[in-house]
């Protein structure tokens, strides 16, 4: 392991423990069955939430502490809330922001990608296409307008694909409808979210066909990742494949980390896939 830590990691998708668990109640005005009583409305699938730090007086020197103790350098987190902005400004060579996205609020939507780009600075934006309400298909007109602003602003977006977690429909994010947004917008640069399952092997030919199409590894404990994946980046991906964990939304950063080694990643990925495709992707060279 002290290997890996004297990488430099960058975690492309981390935050902070919240003070309690509203900030998933647009996630559960969608549910029907029973899982809209979970505090974290996923728990069926993460058995081993992180609870206990929900409510801390001091979220960002937890996160801190354990970007530490792992070798973590930067970590990309959302700018949506107080504790975020807080960390934005008080620990810039640390954090590195990353915008919201809402294709239902039209021209009001693309104004605040374009106030969160210049106020915070954010060098991505994340999309939850299932998650909206109404959900909104990767590949539908909505969301082109704001494609075509992160490639005006030359920033990645970051996008959940393949089933999603919570118990609503998982149409949105068919990983088939990322190839027609490749087609029609070359130039943009996108990175899956979430595993992209069932449909992993398609997402590894899209790689191959599209150049600025990427994976990342978020919401997945490491002995989870898909096999196409891991087998993707030691041949023709190793510049594809990025790091992001879960922490503290569903995984702790120990349980990732223990896990990390045991990926049978070639000796020539790690560094990749745990740096440089991300410091690439995001820019932070610049």
């Amino acid at each position: 392991m002290a290997m890996l830590k004297d990488i430099g990691i960058v975690d492309t998708m981390i935050g902070f423990p919240a003070s309690d668990f509203k900030q998933y109640d647009f996630i559960r005005e969608q549910l029907k069955d029973g899982s809209k009583q979970f505090d974290f409305p996923v728990e069926y699938m993460f058995k081993h939430v992180p609870k206990e730090l929900y409510g801390a007086k001091d979220p960002i020197s937890i996160t801190l502490h354990e970007m530490d103790r792992f070798g973590i350098e930067i970590g990309v987190i959302g700018v949506g809330g107080d504790v975020s902005r807080k960390a934005l400004k008080d620990h810039p060579d640390r954090f590195v922001g990353q915008g919201s996205v809402d294709p239902n609020k039209g021209m009001e939507g693309i104004r605040e990608m374009v106030r969160q780009y210049e106020e915070f600075g954010v060098r991505s934006f994340g999309a939850f296409n299932a998650g909206y309400n109404p959900q909104v298909g990767i590949d539908d007109a909505l969301m082109y307008p704001i494609y075509a602003k992160c490639v005006e602003l030359g920033v990645p977006i970051f996008a959940c694909a393949g089933v999603p977690g919570p118990r609503f429909p998982m149409w949105p994010q068919k990983v088939e409808l990322i190839d027609r947004v490749m087609y029609d917008f070359p130039e943009l640069v996108f990175v899956t979210r979430h595993g992209c399952e069932p449909w992993e092997e398609l997402a590894v030919k899209l790689m191959l066909k599209w150049p600025n199409l990427y994976y990342s590894t978020s919401a997945f404990a490491p002995k989870h990742y898909p096999k196409a994946i891991v087998d993707y980046a030691n041949t023709r991906g190793a510049d594809k494949v990025i790091y992001a964990g879960y922490f503290p939304m569903g995984l702790s950063v120990e349980r990732i980390m223990t896990d990390m080694p045991e990926v049978p990643f070639r000796d020539h990925v790690w560094s990749k896939f745990l740096r440089d495709n991300a410091r690439r992707v995001l820019k932070l060279e610049d």
